[in-house]
């Protein structure tokens, strides 16, 4: 005769040894041939790629018991074993937990490729969903592995006509402003899960990359003809277009990447070494139509190795990056007159307004530093709906919550200028101008010639007309020195390019004593 209990403990016995095999069955160590393609591709499994995102042993998944919908045409065992997850792992860890403690906390979903092409089953819907609504009642910033090749047709457990009340899509979509969400593209990213990527507030690609709204099999379905994979969406178009935000090359560049990313969102780390400034006073050309590179002003101004561009191959006429000054994260918009003379394009301003609303949503002050002729202008210009677009950074600027502080570097003309600033020069808690900057309601030379239209058509000498009109530029140069406009205080100071780091630290000090952040009309 047993003795009591002893069934019972039996039964959880066998409990736990099931509960330990099926767990055994998720390790990608379980599944050697499909781990072995995803190598031989030059790619990395899903759980490879969380494991070097989050910190060693701070992953808690969810649902990873799920199996793909499909029992009605696939044996049990069979799902068990090849659809892990139902190709989707989705639970919360910590990234860069040595800085940041509990700010650290972030969620984490990675469609899996080895399972059914990293395709969205029913289940994996159900998984987003219940994750969707943690990170909202978390306020979780969020990592999303998003290759794969859209919808699932194939599941067969769940009647279904349409499929379009699946509730992902708007519950990731609403998630905007809630937490910061960072979407890693490599491989094939197709329908849905291209939709993922696209709402997140940010993209990491690597070169392998092609991002679709539609793939061969939904193209070929529409009657547009047999395209490969590879013709749709490849890295080079998707980052010349503005879709990407930062290109790596494989997918260990793009979670440190996201690491780096991340950072920006949970907090100040201690301040660094002090970067040498002197080199701020040499760094702009004294000739207005003498270009220069931008980058190394801003990489001067903040910490070092900290800056990191987004967007690059986009409107580069903007030149848009998040950064640190004395560990304090800062977002940062620079006309770079390396391209169209820093003249502010439509593609430009659309650029400059995201990244905006971006650093708003989410506590980042902002720098501008302003070197421009102003909004670009002509018919061309207005063909790519210049008005709307260039209205919208003047929008975002005017919307701005977080602290804004701006530096005229050389030019600070027009409306380009205030769109520039926020909208005016006294939006900005500071606004400052290094001492051989120009300031004027646009550039100096047209001012000049349309202003003086009758009298200069007088002269009928081309020759003596454009000297006169030298002339008179030079007049209206010295008119709109920094200096005279310091002196009308149109702005609060001139100063000496090497100060400029630390007059910015001291203001967002100050922001941060509560100091500085606008009111609510």
């Amino acid at each position: 005769m047993s003795a009591p209990g002893a069934e019972d403990t039996s039964d959880s016995s066998a409990a736990l040894q099931e509960l330990m095999e099926r767990a055994a069955l998720l390790a990608d160590e379980e599944r050697p041939q499909a781990i072995a393609r995803r190598h031989q591709s030059g790619a990395r499994s899903a759980r490879e790629n969380i494991a070097d995102l989050l910190d060693e042993g701070s992953f808690v998944e969810y649902g990873r018991f799920a199996i793909a919908a499909q029992r009605a045409r696939r044996p049990l065992q069979e799902l068990i074993e090849r659809t892990p997850a139902d190709g989707l792992i989705a639970g919360i860890g910590t990234v860069n937990g040595k800085h940041f403690g509990e700010r650290a906390r972030c969620a984490v979903l990675a469609y899996d490729y080895t399972v059914l092409a990293g395709t969205q089953g029913a289940i994996g819907h159900r998984k987003k969903d219940r994750l969707f609504e943690l990170i909202a009642r978390m306020r979780l910033p969020t990592v999303f592995f998003t290759e794969g090749g859209g919808g699932r047709p194939g599941d067969t457990d769940f009647a279904v006509v349409s499929a379009l009340d699946v509730r992902a899509f708007a519950l990731w979509a609403r998630l905007a402003g809630v937490a910061p969400r960072i979407a890693i593209v490599a491989g094939h990213c197709f329908a849905g899960n291209a939709v993922i990527a696209g709402c997140s507030d940010l993209i990491i690609a690597t070169q392998s990359s092609h991002l679709g709204m539609g793939g061969p099999a939904m193209i070929a379905g529409g009657g547009l003809g047999e395209v490969a994979p590879e013709q749709i969406g490849p890295l080079a178009v998707q980052s010349a277009n503005g879709v990407v935000d930062v290109a790596v090359e494989d997918e260990r560049e793009a979670v440190a990447a996201a690491k780096r990313l991340l950072s920006y969102f949970q907090g100040t780390m201690p301040a660094g070494e002090e970067p040498p400034q002197e080199t701020l006073r040499a760094a702009v050309p004294e000739r207005e139509r003498r270009a220069y590179e931008v980058a190394p002003i801003i990489e001067t101004i903040c910490d070092p190795r900290s800056v990191t561009f987004l967007q690059e191959r986009y409107a580069p006429e903007l030149a848009i990056a998040l950064g640190r000054v004395r560990g304090r994260a800062i977002g940062l918009i620079a006309n770079n007159t390396m391209h169209m003379a820093g003249a502010l394009t439509s593609n430009a301003s659309l650029k400059g307004a995201r990244f905006l609303e971006l650093c708003n949503n989410f506590g980042i002050p902002v720098l501008s530093l302003i070197d421009t002729p102003g909004f670009m202008v002509g018919p061309a210009a207005e063909q790519g709906g210049l008005v709307r677009h260039a209205s919208r950074l003047l929008l975002a600027g005017a919307a701005l919550q977080v602290p804004l502080i701006a530096v005229i570097l050389r030019r600070g003309y027009g409306l380009g200028a205030q769109a520039m600033a926020g909208g005016s020069l006294h939006e900005p808690l500071l606004t400052l101008a290094w001492p051989g900057a120009h300031l004027g309601p646009m550039g100096l030379e047209g001012a000049v010639r349309l202003a003086l239209r009758k009298e200069l058509g007088a002269i009928e000498q081309e020759g003596e007309r454009e000297q006169r009109v030298r002339a008179l530029t030079q007049a209206a140069r010295e008119n709109a020195k920094a200096l005279n406009a310091a002196a009308l205080f149109e702005i609060d100071d001139v100063i000496d390019p090497a100060q400029t780091r630390s007059l910015i630290a001291q203001t967002l000090e100050a922001a941060s004593a509560g100091i500085g952040t606008r009111a609510t009309p």
